[in-house]
């Protein structure tokens, strides 16, 4: 979907995204993927990252392309489209960012090697059904020279494939407290780390890791002891904003779907799409997808120009994102009838990523409640 709000940059951007994206990675590959057990398509992930989206966030004398939060977004929500599953979020956006952030040697040699689609990553935060980065209980207790990291993290996404995880770790105060965090650049190979994978709806990588003594130099930590949230608030901002622009394509993806079809059902002796009432919901969710993208827009523009001031646009376009996407998919099975409930059809697929989605790094509740305090109330 292009937006009005677009400039002529993005428009050829978000074009040559979507033209590869149904060729190489149609909703069909997601039921491929699936059948086959495999999370994501390896290939595709080097493919995608020859063409710069690896490196989308990380700056061109270390490999990338450095396009931008607005630009993550727009490649994001053609991936929503289409339900392609890869590493984007997790390595390109989220881990990019706070790499980034660190600036140091290390970190530099790491966007390199995500950049080059040499490493993926995965985040490791939450530690119960809700998002709750606060709420680590992890310990990484002084060990020598280094830490001694025992605990475990729940809903880490590409956690059963990636190559190293960012974990967040206590090393000091006690859960619920923001101070007292520290994050930890791991590879996921380390002795005493084993990693779970978790059957979720959305057929996507999903793990539980636990962390049994886990030996950590002080070379994998990233930034200041007990002072996390400096890397980690930036990552899961450029996390959170990517996330509902991938939602927001789902929901034009399933949208796309729906009206296609109530173009081609008939009922007596004519289209569906000919009837009043559908109609109007037609053009209500269309109407939400419009207002849900501007949200999405402005989030990765005030990310890339501001982003000490994002929390309130970020928020914003999460909880609309996750309230668009719910009610594109109901309308979507609905209006499908019978057959949208099965699993031979394609629009089930989209009500389930939307579902694991709308949890993900902060549901509607969390994201509302975050404007709500932005907005003093």
């Amino acid at each position: 979907m292009t937006s009005l709000l677009d400039t002529e940059e993005e428009v050829m951007l978000r074009d040559a995204a979507r033209g590869f994206l149904d060729s190489a990675a149609p909703v069909s590959a997601l039921r491929t993927n699936r059948d086959a057990g495999r999370p994501h398509d390896p290939g595709l992930w080097r493919e995608m990252a020859q063409m710069g989206w690896a490196g989308v966030l990380i700056p061109e004398p270390l490999g990338g392309a450095d396009m931008g939060h607005r630009a993550a977004g727009i490649l994001a929500q053609e991936m929503g489209v289409t339900l392609t599953a890869s590493p984007f979020l997790s390595s390109a956006v989220i881990a990019a960012t706070a790499l980034r952030s660190a600036a140091s040697d290390r970190a530099n040699d790491a966007l390199s090697h995500i950049a080059a689609g040499d490493e993926t990553y995965a985040l490791a935060i939450d530690e119960a059904a809700k998002h709750a980065p606060e709420q680590c209980a992890l310990r990484a207790e002084p060990a020598g020279n280094g830490y001694r990291l025992s605990g475990s993290k729940t809903f880490v996404a590409d956690g059963a494939s990636a190559t190293r995880v960012l974990v967040l770790a206590r090393t000091g105060g006690i859960p619920g407290e923001a101070a007292g965090l520290s994050l930890f650049d791991i590879d996921t190979d380390r002795a005493g780390l084993t990693r779970a994978r978790l059957d979720t709806v959305d057929a996507r990588d999903h793990a539980r890791l636990e962390f049994n003594g886990v030996e950590a130099t002080g070379d994998d930590l990233l930034g200041e002891t007990d002072n996390a949230m400096h890397l980690l608030r930036p990552a899961l901002d450029a996390g959170q904003a990517a996330l509902a622009a991938e939602l927001t394509g789902l929901a034009t993806g399933v949208t796309d779907m729906t009206l296609g079809y109530l173009k081609e059902r008939r009922q007596f002796d004519r289209t569906i799409g000919s009837f009043q009432a559908l109609q109007h919901r037609a053009a209500h969710l269309w109407a939400e997808i419009e207002v849900t993208a501007s949200a999405i827009a402005n989030a990765g523009r005030v990310l890339d120009e501001t982003p000490d001031d994002a929390t309130l646009a970020v928020s914003l376009a999460k909880a609309r994102a996750t309230h668009t996407a719910n009610l594109a998919v109901r309308e979507g099975v609905q209006m499908h009838g019978g057959i949208g409930m099965t699993d031979d059809h394609d629009a089930g697929f989209y009500m389930k990523r939307a579902r694991v989605g709308a949890e993900w790094l902060g549901d509607y509740g969390y994201h509302a409640a975050r404007v709500a305090a932005a907005r003093g109330f």
